[in-house]
């Protein structure tokens, strides 16, 4: 800024206004009653409210990302809106997903006012939402700002459920989450529930119709996003792809029916719509939801889960699948149709890291190897894969003795699993090599299906 800039500057009329005035002096951190809060945020719309100091240990593994975002973040108020529960509860996806909607914009709206009036008592703060939008260009690695629900489980508002969601101990899991992000700290800090509102009735296991929740508590993360989540992200690209490839309209239909080509112009132009998230409607755990499932448990089976179940419905899955198998032996009446896996590394360290969220368990059963992946070129690496007793183990570094090595340019590699560069190629031109039986490298493949 010249000396001219500066002297305008000084003599603006706002600027000699606040210079006018009693100097600025920069305070401490403020520490805010915690009950103040509290009530704050009751009034602008949450139905249950906790605080969590950021350097509490549960925040570890956000606070690099919560910083990088809020520098200044000290304190995070959670709070939870609830939504109907007969709305999620019916069979019509239009009824559920307009409750998700709504609630949606509700919690945005919760958080937008808490700031406003922490803004009018000079508290810095901030909120982030509680779903959509978020930073796309991160796809397909990490792309929200906060877990909500980590910071939930820490600030007192539930635990997390066999399902993967939070349960509230009143309102059981027909909540939505939010959270405030404050430059001031609290005096009393929330803790955590000392119990599991989750009742283990197995419920959601029985409703999930891509068997995405295993008795055992294990957790099938492709199955669940490649239905569920069909029409949100990957699942619209893989459809823009669809788009592109057909050759003419007929070819178009032959892979797109009708109702799915309305399905996606419906997300299109009211939001995208989850195509299950039965778990949610079926769990009677929560103060306020579980009487009618301790009086009559087979009422309560018949009424909410089985419309569920007997549902005639489309189920997209990834051919060669457990879901796949799944829903052909489970749900018969139900269509299973293939579809390509959306979850498309873009990066050598996004391939290692999605393993585990693609690994199918079942294709796994009598499988007992140990692999040595070596990259080259842009990304060098070394990783150890070892997939026993239907586990998976993912180690940077090479570890063991392996039965099976792997060499490959990592631009080649990540070619071979988008599909646009053949295997067979890549050998001849050694820009993928390995050395064991190929039987194991068949058996890898139908580990991880695309």
């Amino acid at each position: 800024m010249n000396h001219t800039d500066t002297k305008y500057l000084r003599n603006h009329p706002t600027v000699r206004r606040i210079l006018d005035e009693s100097p600025h002096r920069p305070t401490e951190t403020p520490v805010l009653e915690a009950a103040w809060l509290r009530e704050i945020a009751l009034e602008a719309g949450a139905d249950d409210v906790g605080c969590v100091g950021l350097e509490r240990a549960e925040m570890a593994s956000q606070r690099d990302d919560i910083l990088q975002a809020f520098p200044y973040a000290k304190t995070l108020l959670s709070f939870v809106c609830r939504m109907n529960r007969e709305n999620l509860r019916t069979p019509s996806r239009s009824i559920a997903n307009l409750e998700f909607h709504q609630s949606a914009d509700a919690v945005n709206q919760t958080g937008r006012r808490i700031v406003q009036t922490l803004e009018r008592h000079g508290i810095r703060a901030a909120h982030t939402a509680v779903g959509f939008p978020m930073e796309a260009d991160r796809w397909p690695a990490r792309m929200w700002v906060i877990s909500h629900k980590p910071v939930a489980e820490a600030a007192g508002l539930g635990r997390m459920g066999l399902h993967r969601n939070i349960i509230h101990p009143v309102f059981g899991s027909f909540i939505l989450l939010g959270t405030v992000v404050l430059d001031a700290r609290i005096d009393n800090d929330s803790r955590p529930i000392d119990y599991n509102p989750c009742l283990e009735c197995k419920l959601c296991v029985g409703a999930c119709p891509t068997g995405a929740i295993g008795m055992d508590g294990h957790f099938d993360f492709s199955a669940c996003y490649t239905h569920n989540y069909r029409e949100f992200m990957g699942g619209f690209s893989d459809w823009a792809e669809t788009v592109a490839a057909s050759t003419s309209a007929s070819d178009y239909r032959k892979k797109i029916g009708y109702a799915e080509s309305v399905s996606l112009w419906q997300s299109l132009s009211f939001g995208a719509n989850y195509k299950a998230a039965y778990c949610l409607s079926v769990c009677p755990a929560g103060e306020d939801v579980v009487r009618p499932f301790l009086e009559d448990r087979r009422r309560f089976i018949a009424e909410v889960m089985r419309p569920l179940q007997d549902k005639s419905e489309t189920v997209y899955v990834i051919a060669g699948s457990d879901a796949e198998d799944h829903v052909r032996r489970r749900f018969p009446h139900k269509s299973a149709k293939r579809v390509r896996n959306t979850l498309r590394p873009t990066s050598i360290r996004t391939f290692l890291s999605g393993l585990p969220l693609v690994f199918q368990r079942g294709r796994a059963s009598g499988l007992h190897a140990t692999y040595h992946f070596s990259f080259t070129g842009e990304e060098t690496l070394g990783v150890t894969v070892v997939i026993r007793d239907r586990t998976l183990a993912v180690r940077e570094g090479l570890h063991g003795r392996p039965d099976f090595r792997i060499t490959a340019d990592g631009k080649t590699w990540l070619g071979f699993l988008a599909g646009e560069v053949s295997l067979f190629g890549a050998l001849l031109r050694r820009k993928i090599r390995f050395k064991g039986p190929p039987r194991l490298l068949l058996a890898f493949g139908r580990c991880f299906p695309t």
